[in-house]
């Protein structure tokens, strides 16, 4: 080998670029693109082809750049035609748009249809790309479809149940505790006449409030100022009664700050949960990782079936209104490093410190 192509490969393998070619890292593809002096063609970093020799592999910040160097495309990875993945979120979105227009909901089948896919393949890219099934984002569609509905003036209960698309009242019945967490009644009325105890005690980490509806808790809150918690208590649940926690009440608050100190102990209490259909999806994962185990986004999103969806994992956990009984804390960083949480960083190192001497 010539001094000049040892030169060629070693700039090549010493640029982080090469790294990714090596790896054929899908979530570099669109960030650039490399050519092969001896092929004179480019590709995508996720390209499947066997790796070219270093000396002969030159980068691109642009596809147009490529072109202009006189290069022209793969044609395995296409680099010139969108990406697989872009292409599959485009298609989906295309469906969404279609559940979101169509009375009835649309079968699987249907839907596989106007996709060009097999059934099987069609809900396995969809959950990919949404992290719901068909049939979940038709249900969470209806649901807020409810939602608008019950917020209209003038609207009956009955009209709004037709209008998100409840072919018969009893069916909307039978589900209405799992989609507004209360009667169609009460949630017009913005919660009024729902009952909500709660007090707040001092832990380690600071201020801890309780609050608990006739289904669970409903929210674990921690900080530095009680009268924020409480008014932020109040903002959640708006219209809710909210009722000072007696002395029975307050031996519950007494088992959270317990378990805050001391996780050993575990803490297994009935959770009044809302939120979206994928983040009790994410929620359930948090709570299924072991106390002194950490998980990253990516890894939930993984696990819940929906690989592309690690920032909307992310937000799930920024909206979890239970802290420690949904361990939002145990999720990290891809490289480990401590992410944003709700309570505050320095409370997520001290809970996942004590879980870890645990």
């Amino acid at each position: 080998m010539s001094t000049q192509t040892e030169r060629r490969a070693a700039a090549t393998v010493a640029d982080p670029r090469w790294a990714v070619v090596v790896a054929r890292d899908p979530a570099a593809d669109g960030r650039f693109f490399y050519s092969v002096r001896t092929t004179g063609i480019y590709c995508r970093p996720s390209c499947a082809a066997r790796p070219a020799r270093p000396e002969n592999v030159a980068f691109h910040d642009t596809e147009a750049a490529a072109r202009a160097a006189g290069f022209r495309p793969c044609l395995r990875c296409k680099p010139d035609q969108l990406p697989a993945a872009a292409l599959q979120a485009a298609k989906v979105a295309e469906l969404c748009r279609y559940i979101e227009a169509a009375d009835p909901a649309p079968t699987l089948d249907e839907l596989a249809r106007r996709a060009g896919l097999s059934s099987y393949h069609l809900h396995r890219v969809f959950k990919a790309v949404t992290g719901l099934t068909p049939k979940a984002y038709a249900t969470a569609h209806r649901a807020r479809r409810l939602r608008e509905a019950l917020g209209r003036r003038g609207s009956t209960v009955t009209d709004a149940i037709y209008d998100a698309g409840y072919n018969s009242g009893g069916r909307f019945y039978d589900e209405a505790d799992g989609v507004l967490g209360m009667t169609a009644s009460r949630y017009r009325a913005g919660g009024a006449g729902t009952q909500i105890r709660f007090a707040i005690g001092q832990c380690s980490l600071g201020a801890i409030l309780v609050a608990q509806s006739d289904r669970g808790v409903c929210a674990i809150l921690i900080g530095d100022d009680p009268d924020t918690l409480a008014h932020e208590l109040q903002d959640r649940f708006p219209k809710a009664q909210l009722i000072g926690g007696d002395r029975a009440f307050e031996r519950l608050v007494a088992r959270v700050v317990g378990f805050v100190e001391a996780p050993r102990i575990g803490l297994d209490l009935p959770l009044d949960v809302r939120g979206t259909a994928f983040q009790q999806r994410v929620w359930q994962a948090l709570r299924d990782i072991p106390a002194g185990r950490t998980a990253s986004y990516t890894q939930i999103a993984a696990r819940i079936g929906a690989p592309t969806a690690a920032r909307a994992v992310a937000q799930a956990c920024a909206a979890n209104a239970l802290a420690v009984a949904i361990p939002c804390h145990r999720v990290v960083r891809s490289d480990g490093a401590l992410s944003g949480y709700r309570w505050g960083v320095e409370r997520k190192r001290t809970l996942l410190e004590r879980e870890a001497q645990t």
